[in-house]
């Protein structure tokens, strides 16, 4: 399938790893020039060189805190020609209300939350003057399970369920799609780090995978390709009526709690 996304110019935050790095990947074996941001400069350059050596694209990098004040700001100026900006960026903490303190709630919410709310903010006009452009939120599917020990992440994914539908349900009007991606568990070394902290002790690392995945579609968590592709896919001039829609890649495991 053609996707039509040679030579467009690609944002990603948080791109030094995990899905972040996925989408580098995804994005360049399109033909896509890429700007990629995140905190660790090494492992960012890391990454710009994979993607060179496997696709032959060229990366731009710049290592940031997007955390601290300006950051937003100079992210903009980084990557304000793009025509796809995707918002991948922060984590939240786990933990219930009294385990996740004020001070840990808001810089998981300063850099997840906001960061996705104010870098939308500045590259909307831009895109918006162009006619067209493409914003991709990656949310994660907490906002549509409430869990007592990870509130502050749901209450901050649902929140971002619903920026997303604000601004994507009129965007499309000034030429811009803005879709939210809500992956569900995603082999990542974060989660695998999860798992580890939450077995029970003395568990080997096949027993600790095992517990936390019976409930599992597939007993296993999606890869990163399977997530980025639906990035691309979302991306492309394929999905070109869609907007203001969130997409769950869990295996059904939402729906499947639902039922239940």
């Amino acid at each position: 399938m053609e996707l039509g996304l040679k030579n467009r110019t690609v944002l990603i935050t948080g791109a030094s790893q995990g899905i972040g790095e996925g989408l580098a990947m995804a994005f360049a074996r399109e033909g896509c020039r890429l700007k990629l941001v995140a905190r660790n400069e090494a492992k960012l350059g890391r990454v710009a060189q994979a993607v060179s050596a496997s696709h032959g694209m060229q990366a731009e990098i710049l290592p940031i805190d997007m955390s601290e004040p300006g950051a937003i700001q100079r992210v903009a100026a980084f990557g304000g020609d793009a025509d796809v900006l995707v918002n991948n960026a922060g984590s939240i903490p786990g933990g219930d209300l009294w385990s996740v303190t004020e001070d840990r709630w808001r810089a998981g919410w300063q850099l997840k939350v906001f960061g996705y709310i104010d870098l939308v903010r500045e590259i909307y006009p831009l895109m918006k003057a162009r006619g067209s452009g493409v914003i991709l939120n990656n949310i994660g599917s907490g906002g549509e399970n409430p869990d007592f020990d990870y509130v502050a992440g749901c209450t901050g994914n649902a929140a971002l369920m619903a920026f997303t539908r604000c601004i994507g349900g009129k965007s499309i009007g000034d030429g811009i799609r803005v879709i939210g991606v809500n992956p569900g568990l995603v082999a990542t070394e974060r989660i695998w780090k999860l798992f580890k902290d939450r077995a029970k002790p003395g568990s080997s690392d096949e027993d600790r995978n095992a517990q936390m995945l019976v409930n599992y579609p597939l007993g296993r968590p999606a890869n990163v390709q399977e997530v980025a592709e639906l990035f691309v896919f979302l991306a492309s001039d394929c999905s070109s009526y869609t907007s203001g829609a969130i997409f769950t890649v869990d295996g059904g495991h939402t729906s499947r709690r639902s039922i239940t």
